[in-house]
């Protein structure tokens, strides 16, 4: 074989490996794509159902046995499949309009859990004598599907069919705010000094490599050291937003100072220069140049460090905010919950009713968190600058 002809041999040769390189690298794209596909579309089957609620239409006699036994309001062969919950309010009803006594109605009333599942066509455990009573009903157009308002507006409840997330995400909101004020600008500041103040030796170089170990630690290990520190030292009260925050605000440092030193070093020293020239000071050029130029990378790193923070709950059961909260939180002080922990509680939960219920926290949790992620995006794209 001519050395012309090797020469072509080796080409067509490299040529084969990159096209097979080409083909792995579609391929692996592809089988994500298809995972995140069948994620998403497995969480939405399960959980679009959880965003309506089974109703059933009955008369309700409010006497004065109503007021003292609610199951006396309905009669007997409704108890069954009306939920609990509408029978433990009807004397607070009662004693709030006494007008109701002696009048009788039709109501359209919650269902339980399970005829809300057997509705949906969904497994449940009703017995064949509540089954019949409910295509009865159904058959008389007495029960319907409406939106589940319960979902957005009631805390978590040991009945499936009135639980929701409200006093999950005022938690989370109250975790994040505080996990924001303490992280970011402790964050921003130590980025800030190690750019522009600190000295290259091996003092800064060590702190440098902890801070990069320390954004790669499992999240759990912060849990233990809030618990430690916040808790056991300080006397933070466990459960509240305020433990949970702070130590949110620990795991979240460490990728706010990567992410805004590397926004920091992005602005080109000319700026600097140009601002010492005039005779600018090292803090003159600092706030008033490099920081406002690096913001933009700096409120991305920070998003993302936020949504990464939103979707943890190994801290957050450490510093025991995985515990049964009905109502929201008033303060960052009080016992609240966050909506993973409230995710992880309903996925672990015996009855079948809330099987979509979590997947429907899950599809809430996902919409909060891409939304998040298109901020971080936007602001990216929108105040980018290319030097």
């Amino acid at each position: 074989m001519s050395e012309e002809q090797q020469r072509e041999a080796r080409m067509h040769k490299r040529y084969r490996r990159e096209k097979r390189f080409r083909i792995y690298c579609i391929t692996a794209l592809t089988l994500a794509c298809l995972f995140l596909l069948f994620f998403l579309a497995d969480i939405i089957s399960k959980g679009y159902s959880a965003f309506w609620q089974a109703q059933v239409r009955v008369e309700v006699s409010y006497t004065e046995q109503s007021q003292e036994i609610p199951l006396a309001a309905v009669d007997a062969e409704m108890r069954s499949i009306v939920s609990r919950s509408w029978f433990r309010t009807l004397p607070q009803r009662i004693s709030q309009d006494p007008e109701l006594l002696g009048q009788t109605q039709t109501k359209w009333i919650v269902a339980k859990g399970d005829v809300d599942q057997y509705l949906k066509d969904k497994p449940n455990s009703l017995k064949q004598k509540e089954r019949t009573i409910v295509d009865r009903l159904q058959a008389e157009g007495r029960t319907r599907l409406v939106f589940n308002t319960y979902f957005f507006t009631n805390g978590d409840s040991k009945m499936p069919e009135i639980a929701g997330i409200k006093s999950a995400v005022i938690g989370s909101i109250y975790v994040l705010l505080v996990t924001m004020a303490c992280s970011f600008p402790i964050g921003v500041l130590t980025a800030i000094y190690l750019e522009e103040y600190a000295p290259d030796n091996w003092l800064t170089r060590t702190i440098e490599v902890n801070i990069n170990n320390l954004a790669a630690i499992p999240s759990i290990l912060y849990g233990l050291l809030g618990l430690a520190i916040f808790i056991n030292t300080f006397g933070v009260p466990r459960s509240s937003a305020m433990a949970g925050g702070l130590t949110l605000g620990l795991m979240s440092l460490p990728v706010i100072i990567i992410s805004a030193r590397a926004a920091i070093k992005a602005v080109p020293d000319s700026i600097r220069e140009a601002a010492f020239g005039v005779g600018a000071s090292r803090w003159q050029v600092v706030w008033h140049h490099v920081l406002p130029l690096s913001m933009p990378g700096i409120l991305t790193g920070s998003i993302i460090a936020l949504a990464q923070a939103m979707g943890e709950t190994a801290p957050l059961l450490i510093v025991g905010m995985m515990a049964f909260i009905p109502d929201a939180p008033g303060g960052v002080t009080d016992a609240a919950t966050v909506l993973p922990a409230q995710i992880y509680t309903w996925s672990s939960a015996a009855l079948r009713s809330y099987e979509s219920r979590t997947a429907a926290a899950i599809i809430v949790l996902l919409a909060v968190l891409i939304l998040l992620n298109a901020t971080a995006v936007f602001l990216r794209k929108r105040y980018e600058r290319r030097w």
